[in-house]
């Protein structure tokens, strides 16, 4: 069975992206959203995602590019005087390499956001992060400690299958694939440590903003059996703040596309959530039910 769990991140960045969530949830394929909780219009996606019960809504956290849940005063060396986190990677990865006190701050910013998810009331499907920040095996390292006490159960691993993209599209080679490898792998292992539950594969990463009709209806078509994840960044429109180059309409129309909902509703094929997907007898399902979550239940 080729189970498919197809997630929108950035929910709550702006009106726009809520409003592509509601209509790729309700006249779509999309069954997931990653909320960013402390962006702008993230009492506007909490108060949709309330009205949409079948959505499964994760966090995504963010620790770069974006405003902290807790006041940068009290994280000095993660933000800017803007009061904003860094948008370089590699400075930040540092930073909180080289600073114990760095490492407090994201210790305490991350268990901020976990709980200002818990506040909204949704129930948590799964964790990820802002450019797939938590490859950083300090902040993978956090996730694991600090989300399972808010009932985490899944976390995306950024491992995408070359070979698949092949049988959609012609493919060149990305020294990126090769330079985060082993730091997926890494976060993997650390996670399955823990008794967290990922997908077996994502797709997203190389086609991130750029997630055509022909491709996702190509990727469903040729998904292997086992648990995959499909993420995209639909939106109504540009808005403050979006990434240049990204094709958000594009993107939303995909998951609206007749060739893409006909790929779906394949005999092969079934849609959900992680939560959908996990079976209760794993350790991250016991941890979640321990901490009130919903069992798991059929699309």
């Amino acid at each position: 069975m080729k189970r498919l769990i197809v997630t929108a991140d950035d929910f709550g960045a702006a009106h726009e992206v809520n409003e592509a969530v509601e209509a790729a949830h309700g006249g779509g394929i999309l069954t997931a959203a990653s909320l960013m909780v402390a962006a702008a219009a993230a009492a506007d996606a909490i108060a949709g995602a309330r009205r949409l019960h079948s959505l499964r809504v994760g966090l995504h956290i963010v620790l770069l590019e974006g405003r902290p849940v807790l006041s940068a005063s009290a994280l000095p060396h993660l933000t800017n005087g803007a009061g904003l986190f860094a948008a370089n990677p590699a400075v930040l990865g540092t930073v909180i390499a080289s600073s114990r006190a760095a490492r407090r701050e994201l210790a305490a910013e991350i268990n901020a956001q976990f709980a200002a998810f818990c506040d909204s009331g949704l129930t948590l499907d799964h964790c990820n992060a802002h450019q797939h920040f938590h490859l950083h095996p300090l902040v993978g390292e956090l996730i694991a400690q600090v989300g399972p006490r808010f009932g985490l159960r899944a976390v995306r691993v950024p491992l995408e299958p070359a070979a698949v993209l092949r049988k959609v599209a012609r493919l060149t080679l990305s020294p990126l694939t090769a330079l985060t490898l082993p730091f997926a792998m890494m976060l993997r292992r650390r996670l399955a440590a823990a008794g967290l539950a990922a997908a077996d594969r994502v797709f997203g990463l190389r086609w991130s903003g750029q997630m055509t009709r022909e491709r996702l209806a190509g990727l469903i078509r040729h998904l292997p059996d086992g648990l995959s994840e499909i993420y995209l960044h639909p939106a109504t429109a540009a808005y403050p703040g979006s990434a240049p180059g990204y094709r958000y309409r594009e993107e939303l129309e995909a998951l609206m596309a007749p060739e893409v909902i006909a790929a779906a509703r394949d005999s092969s094929v079934r849609l959900g959530g992680f939560a959908d997907f996990i079976p209760c007898g794993t350790a991250a399902a016991r941890r979640a039910a321990a901490h009130g979550g919903e069992a798991p239940h059929g699309a």
